[in-house]
């Protein structure tokens, strides 16, 4: 039998969190919680795509989430692939942010993709009252790795702290992906015509350690980004005395985003951890 598409994956989940918020129960931790009003958009800028659903629970928030989609930085794929993840994680009562931004075909890439990510949880996240988390899949994974440290460059200096990453099959070695041609060039696509600067700011390896814990969840059987990339990230993490945890699942690429998986039931343990 033929695995089912991408999308129809994704519209699969969208339609069980909508039972499960009908239900206004959470299975998985037996949580009773609040159904929450409708997602409110947030814009950021002018560009059509500098926006953010902004999901919020009735109830009293456990922070917020910062949902940031991948695709391999590329136009074609969008924050769609991120709207059930929100949806279920505003049924788990945390405040969810679902981020669009800008990619490589309709005027992001380096710096304005990661300059769209910083707007973003600058826009959504001044006033949060509890945790910040930044929680990302493949590219995505990357941009909420590399979110994790912004501050600390003057670019991105200024804006609210993140307290927590989660990536999720994420590319975090991006000299790696660029040899290795991951997304046929999309690494290279991203960066330009890079040099030593651009990979000092954009390559999440090169800020070991961060200064807050990173959860990199991957499945060994992912044929998209390869697990070295999860598990070369980790240990220069921790050897640079970072608090940086692997967890591995199954799932190939796509289980850590399909919310009825074991791969995102594990995701969403290590948030129940924060």
């Amino acid at each position: 039998m033929s695995r089912p598409s991408r999308r129809a994956v994704l519209a699969a989940g969208a339609v069980g969190v909508s039972s499960a918020l009908a239900g206004c129960a959470d299975e998985r931790s037996g949580r009773v919680v609040d159904v929450p009003s409708g997602p409110q958009r947030i814009t950021y800028g002018d560009d059509p795509s500098q926006w953010v659903e902004l999901h919020v629970p009735d109830g009293a928030s456990r922070g917020l989430v910062v949902v940031i989609h991948g695709g391999f930085w590329k136009a074609q794929y969008g924050a769609e692939y991120g709207a059930p993840l929100a949806e279920d994680l505003v049924a788990r009562g945390w405040t969810a942010a679902n981020v669009e931004y800008r990619r490589v075909g309709n005027g992001g890439g380096f710096p304005a993709t990661l300059d769209d990510v910083h707007a973003a949880i600058g826009a959504v996240a001044a006033d949060v009252d509890g945790p910040v988390v930044t929680l990302g899949h493949s590219a995505g994974g990357h941009l909420a790795v590399w979110a994790g440290g912004r501050t600390r460059l003057e670019r991105w200096s200024g804006g609210p702290r993140v307290t927590h990453v989660v990536s999720q099959a994420g590319v975090l070695d991006l000299r790696a992906a660029v040899a290795d041609d991951l997304g046929d060039g999309a690494a290279s696509a991203f960066l330009g015509d890079a040099d030593e600067a651009a990979y000092a700011q954009a390559d999440p390896l090169g800020q070991v350690p961060l200064d807050v814990p990173v959860w990199a969840v991957h499945a060994r059987d992912d044929d998209t980004v390869p697990f070295s990339q999860a598990e070369t990230y980790v240990d220069a993490a921790t050897a640079a005395g970072a608090e940086a945890t692997l967890v591995e699942v199954t799932g190939g690429h796509f289980g850590v985003i399909e919310t009825g998986s074991d791969a995102w039931a594990a995701c969403v343990e290590v948030l129940d951890s924060v």
